[in-house]
């Protein structure tokens, strides 16, 4: 099938992801608690460049979503931690969930645009360690206001709390209790599996940390259950539906794909590649933030008039609480059991500023790594964001020479 993009590049400056890697996913004061941000990038950059054998000097740029950290700029800081040298740049990018995935895009149409050959792409999360935020007294002499997150939306709007955000989708669209934990225990028990077969373990990059390397990630549950899910009580409302087992942990964690031109690709002898075809972001009610990625998808969909989503080959949604996924896929029409198929954040985690750039890796991961690939299939990666957007990116299997 010939997918058509936003426009017509020449062939040699299509985006094409050649690698693509990720740390262990940790719980918040978990297994990495004791690793900065930085500290959890450079270990990928170093290992992007010795599987490709690209120069460090090649890189044109280090794009990196950040959401809950401290500010600054996390890319070039974790690019001159890494050993890149001083004259390779760095930005951070701020989309909240969607950053590593916002990242990767940006790199994409940096390429696209000619402005550039060469990309590591994606996000870093470190709960953990991200600084205290303290809002600055209105008076002399007040008391200092400590909050968890900037806002998203005025309040006039209305600007509600993830859980609770999570809550009103729900309501909204008659999303049930058991049908929640229902998809919770499907990721969790799919995680476990694909876990278990290795399917993750091409992927991770070990951490080193000051207990010892850290090699898989923390948040699957083999003993997780229907009872034990049912017997959650509310998080957010007390006569609600969402729980802390429907709902993604809060964690720590960082990913970063290469991304470059398809003609740099074939002069390095890169057989095969995930390319970039398009992608889109559209905004929603704040307080529905949930269901962003049923408008993101279907603007994406319109420049897609040849392709349907029931013939995308793999489709990765971002897990942040089951009654929104359950909620966009009712709405978009796609079955539960066609997304997520080696389990999703509910299981494996959300490090907010890196999560769009794992939905990219694990699709890189079912569509090009091992002997199995198939060219010309197709993957979507989508994730619903703070403040009422939702960003959709395609992307197709391809044999470079």
């Amino acid at each position: 099938m010939i997918l058509s993009y936003a426009y017509q590049p020449d062939e040699d400056w299509q985006p094409v992801v050649v690698a693509a890697y990720r740390t262990p996913i940790g719980r918040a004061f978990g297994s990495l608690a004791t690793v900065a941000a930085e500290d959890l990038l450079a270990p990928i950059i170093r290992r992007i460049l010795a599987e490709t054998g690209v120069g460090p000097d090649a890189i044109d740029d280090v794009l990196v979503g950040n959401a809950a950290g401290g500010g600054g700029n996390i890319g070039r800081l974790a690019a001159l931690t890494a050993g890149l040298p001083m004259a390779v740049p760095g930005v951070a990018i701020d989309r909240q969930c969607g950053s590593g995935l916002e990242a990767i895009i940006m790199a994409a149409r940096l390429i696209q645009a000619k402005a550039g050959s060469c990309f590591l792409a994606g996000g870093v999360e470190s709960v953990s360690t991200a600084p205290w935020r303290v809002e600055r007294p209105k008076a002399n002499g007040a008391v200092p206001r400590f909050y968890g997150r900037a806002r998203f939306s005025p309040e006039t709007i209305g600007d509600p709390e993830m859980g609770v955000a999570a809550e009103n989708v729900a309501r909204q669209f008659g999303i049930s209790r058991q049908r929640q934990d229902e998809f919770a225990l499907r990721s969790h028990r799919l995680a476990v599996a694909a876990a278990e077969a290795g399917l993750f373990r091409p992927e991770i990059v070990e951490i080193t940390t000051m207990r010892g390397p850290v090699e898989w990630d923390e948040c699957p549950r083999p003993t997780t259950s229907p009872e034990a899910l049912a017997n959650l009580k509310p998080v957010f409302l007390a006569d609600g539906s969402v729980t802390a087992g429907n709902a993604c942990p809060v964690n720590d964690g960082a990913c970063l794909v290469l991304v470059m031109s398809r003609g740099m690709a074939r002069n390095l002898g890169i057989e095969k590649g995930l390319a970039f075809i398009d992608s889109a972001a559209a905004g929603v009610d704040p307080n529905l933030l949930g269901i962003g990625p049923v408008a993101a998808t279907g603007k994406l969909m319109q420049r897609q008039p040849d392709l349907s989503l029931s013939a995308i080959d793999v489709i990765e949604f971002n897990e942040a609480f089951a009654a929104q996924v359950l909620a966009s896929l009712d709405q978009l029409e796609i079955p539960a059991n066609a997304v997520n198929k080696e389990g999703g954040a509910i299981a494996l985690g959300h490090p907010f500023g890196a999560s769009g750039a794992i939905l990219v890796t694990r699709l890189y991961g079912q569509l090009i790594r091992g002997d199995g690939w198939t060219p010309r299939a197709t993957g979507l990666a989508m994730i619903g964001i703070g403040g009422g957007i939702g960003l959709t990116a395609l992307f197709e299997a391809v044999r470079l020479f």
